[in-house]
């Protein structure tokens, strides 16, 4: 369809509010309710719709005495709503950042890693820069890999581990830093008095591992075949660092946890490094975010800061090595 009849048929008749009002009607599942939410008498919103399907020849949404539910084109013209409130919501921002440039919200994702990690330290840097900012932390579950904060306009970028090769079509990643694993048991463990261990001495003992098909589940399988060992059958699997934290404390279990937590994390639990080698296979730390996505100024500010946290850390961290 040429440009200037696609705007005299469509474009011109299509306006923000209808937009706002088929966005209301999906969220309540009702025109009835989203009347009410609105503040606007029930046919206002019964006409919107029905004037919205008629130009774009389609059905929105399938009624029934239970209420409405969108159809295929429904979810279409819905998920493009999203995206256009979202993106003003972003232009205004930048508006007022301009005005008031370290001021305003920002969502990000995080993982359970990070946030026990190096998140707090970027945070406090981000803070001290931006005092009069507010940010918004939010779990992504990136141990799945499925990005949903992300992908649905909730967060802006994500902060965590990375995929060894990023395959998603629509995101892109940057690599901030390496996160080696390291093995931990509990300080008041026999294996924590014990001098000149290997990770073969320890494959026969109780392990706690993440569950199978999770990205820091395939980190831990490669650890130990890179040793020339196989996987111990754990006996306890799964993906929540705080449980792996608090049951390898007990002293009953070992574990593989990433270095940063043990150097940021919680001083105060009873936890210690053993000095065992272990073969790090690449297991990068970085931020992601949505491809052709514009970013918010604070958004821009937090990876800013984010570059300079690490990099001020790695610079630590390769001077003690030395």
């Amino acid at each position: 369809m040429p440009q200037t009849k696609w705007t005299d048929r469509i474009g011109r008749r299509v306006k923000l509010r209808d937009l706002h009002i088929a966005l209301a009607v999906a969220e309540a599942g009702s025109m009835t309710r989203a009347a009410e939410e609105l503040a606007v008498s029930y046919p206002v919103v019964s006409k919107t719709v029905s004037d919205l399907e008629h130009t774009l020849g389609v059905k929105l949404f399938d009624r029934s005495v239970s209420g409405v539910e969108p159809t295929h084109y429904g979810r279409v013209l819905l998920e493009s709503g999203v995206a256009v409130f979202d993106e003003m919501r972003k232009g205004l921002q930048q508006i007022e950042s301009i005005k008031q440039p370290d001021a305003g919200e920002l969502r990000i994702g995080s993982s359970i890693v990070t946030d026990a990690g190096l998140l707090p330290a970027i945070i406090e840097q981000f803070s001290q820069e931006l005092p009069r900012a507010t940010l918004h932390v939010l779990h992504e579950n990136i141990a799945v890999q499925q990005y949903h904060n992300l992908r649905h306009r909730k967060a802006e970028l994500v902060f965590g581990r990375l995929p060894a090769t990023m395959t998603e079509p629509d995101l892109v990643a940057e690599p901030l830093f390496d996160e080696p694993n390291v093995i931990v048991a509990g300080s008041d463990s026999r294996w924590a008095r014990r001098r000149n261990l290997t990770l073969a001495d320890l494959i026969g003992e109780p392990w706690v591992l993440a569950e199978p098909g999770s990205l820091a589940r395939s980190l831990h399988e490669e650890a130990f075949r890179g040793s020339g060992l196989e996987v111990p059958s754990a006996k306890v699997l799964t993906v929540s660092l705080h449980l792996h934290l608090r049951l390898i404390e007990t002293g009953r279990w070992l574990g593989l946890i990433p270095a940063s937590v043990m150097r940021f994390g919680d001083k105060r639990m009873h936890l210690k490094v053993l000095p065992i080698k272990v073969p790090s296979p690449p297991a990068p730390v970085g931020l992601i975010t949505v491809k052709r996505r514009t970013l918010t100024p604070l958004a821009q500010r937090f990876i800013e800061c984010t570059r300079k946290v690490v990099s001020s850390e790695t610079a630590r961290a390769s001077t003690r090595r030395r």
